[in-house]
């Protein structure tokens, strides 16, 4: 499938966005393996140009979509829950300055969404010690952020869903880093819960 116009490329990407955004949606793919997918998908083993790939806002866009023509009487529902689960969370990790990102706070979370929160922390150790302390059983991983600083994360199940706490020093909160990722702290996410709830009525 050769592209010869901008208005092909166009097209080309609101194909593979509306097709990731059905594999987020329905098989909580991540973001980026669900475009690399759907490319694939449509495209065989054409090597892909970078400006073919939508960006993440248009996916999003297409989960929602998605979520409102497919899971309409229950995916409001289950993103309360989550959002419930997450101040639960985020009230028993105060001292941590926590704050929620991805999927439970920009409103696409479905049936395969997990829990995420950024920690802050002067020492990242303190937070598994805090879970141990409550006899809460998790698994470690590591990734690197695009500073190429190790970022841990910290995955364990809560009430039958799964959180991530990713850590970060307790100054990179101060410096702004990581300000790139859309973030509430607990204050934020009552108020845009409180916002839905009005809405709502």
């Amino acid at each position: 499938m050769m592209i010869h116009t901008p208005n092909e490329a166009e097209s080309l990407r609101a194909e593979i966005a509306a097709l990731a955004a059905r594999m987020i949606a329905e098989d909580g793919a991540d973001y980026a393996s669900a475009k690399r997918k759907a490319a694939k998908q449509l495209l065989g083993n054409q090597k892909i140009k970078g400006d073919v790939l939508p960006d993440n806002a248009q996916v999003e866009q297409e989960v929602r979509e998605y979520n409102e023509l497919f899971f309409g009487d229950t995916q409001p529902q289950r993103l309360l829950h989550l959002r419930q689960l997450a101040v639960e969370l985020m009230e028993e990790l105060e001292r941590f300055h926590p704050y929620l990102v991805g999927a439970v706070l920009n409103g696409t979370a479905g049936n395969h969404s997990d829990i995420y929160l950024h920690l802050f922390a002067d020492n990242t150790k303190d937070v598994a010690i805090h879970l141990l302390n409550k006899d809460v059983q998790f698994e470690v991983s590591e990734s690197f952020n695009n500073r190429n600083d190790r970022i841990e994360t910290l995955s364990f199940m809560h009430k039958n869903e799964g959180v991530h706490l990713v850590l970060h020093d307790q100054d990179d909160i101060r410096s702004g880093h990581g300000k790139s990722t859309e973030r509430v702290n607990l204050h934020g996410l009552r108020a845009l819960m409180a916002e839905d709830d009005t809405q709502e009525a």
